[in-house]
């Protein structure tokens, strides 16, 4: 019950954010993200990863990532280290750390990613391993 309320919250804040014109969502293979807000070195997004999906191994040159789960279960890669969070941990992925999301649950993971750092595009992901074939290294 907890868990629908907290998506019933999340959807308000979306729906209100997409009116003032604030939130974009972007559909990927393993579910999707919105960007709910952005400035001077910063980026605050809402990650979906449906269930069984993974993200690709990637890495950061400008940026460094916090991850906190709203809902479901997070298997986070980070370097060497490997971890399993729930709803209201987090962690951080530090700027040229290799790093992957993955949902090992049976319901959506959702997540608030807070990014920092001097460029923020989505072209500053270097991908090592990707289940979609979207292995080329971006610039």
């Amino acid at each position: 019950m907890v868990q629908t309320q907290e998506i019933s919250q999340i959807s308000t804040l979306l729906a209100s954010a997409a009116s003032n014109g604030i939130a974009a969502t972007e559909l990927r293979p393993w579910g999707s993200f919105t960007t709910l807000e952005e400035g001077p070195g910063y980026k605050i997004k809402r990650i979906e990863v449906k269930p069984g999906h993974r993200l690709s191994l990637q890495m950061h040159h400008h940026r460094s990532e916090h991850w906190i789960v709203v809902c479901g279960t997070a298997k986070v890669t980070c370097g060497e280290t490997e971890q399993v969070l729930f709803t209201n941990q987090s962690t951080y992925v530090p700027q040229c750390i290799n790093h992957r999301l993955e949902n090992p649950g049976v319901i959506p993971l959702i997540l608030i990613e807070v990014q920092n750092g001097e460029y923020l595009g989505e072209d500053d992901i270097v991908r090592f391993q990707d289940d979609y074939a979207r292995t080329e290294k971006a610039k």
